[in-house]
């Protein structure tokens, strides 16, 4: 056995419960769990709404979720934090500015300092490639973040015809997820990033292109 089967095999010989994990597979797929054992050669993963059993030599490891420390200061628009900025980049892309407050409460609960395990950066966790596309130097400023991520969150929204759910879950996943499977991605994390962030928000594209809400 390999040495890191043999650490993964130690990772999840006691059953333990979690409030939020996730199961990296070697196909790329993370499954949000909330708990895992060994069975033999097998993992049992528990997810929502049952378990699911997998050859432990399918699982590269076990993650936990980020969860960003939360703020006293996060409050609803227009009186939240970065209100002003947000309402700027908004106009300025045209897409709802309540869209764009729920996004980084979401995203990084407005921690401008956020950084998470997968590299992304500030308060609407760009990643470095999306960052440099948008001309945003420092991704820790939180007028250019927001500024890049509502302007990547206009383009997304007219590469889906003004969809919101597939634009927030490109968001979350990539385009290239999308495309893959042909809709939103059947991963647990990009599936509740979608419901959390586009439930109290109805997004109809406006005949220029712009997303409005009602």
């Amino acid at each position: 056995m390999k040495r890191g089967m043999i650490m993964l095999a130690l990772l999840v010989s006691t059953a333990r419960a979690v409030k939020a994990d996730y199961a990296v597979m070697r196909s790329g797929v993370r499954l949000h769990i909330t708990g895992y054992e060994a069975v033999g050669d097998r993992v049992r993963l528990t997810v929502e709404g049952g378990s699911v059993e997998v050859a432990a030599s399918e699982i590269v490891s076990i993650e936990p979720e980020d969860v960003f420390p939360s703020r006293p200061t996060v409050a609803p628009l227009p009186d939240g934090p970065y209100a002003e900025l947000i309402r700027a980049a908004a106009e300025k892309h045209g897409v709802d500015e309540n869209l764009i407050h729920r996004m980084i409460l979401v995203e990084s609960n407005f921690n401008p300092k956020a950084v998470s395990r997968k590299s992304a950066l500030g308060l609407m966790q760009l990643l470095p490639e999306t960052a440099a596309q948008y001309s945003v130097r420092n991704a820790f400023d939180p007028a250019q973040n927001i500024d890049g991520g509502t302007h990547y969150m206009k383009d997304l929204l007219a590469r889906y015809h003004g969809d919101l759910s597939l634009a927030l879950a490109a968001y979350n996943a990539g385009p290239q997820m999308i495309q893959r499977y042909g809709g939103i991605p059947p991963f647990p994390e990009t599936q509740k990033y979608v419901r959390r962030v586009a439930k109290p928000v109805k997004c109809q594209q406006t005949s220029d292109g712009k997303c409005a809400s009602n």
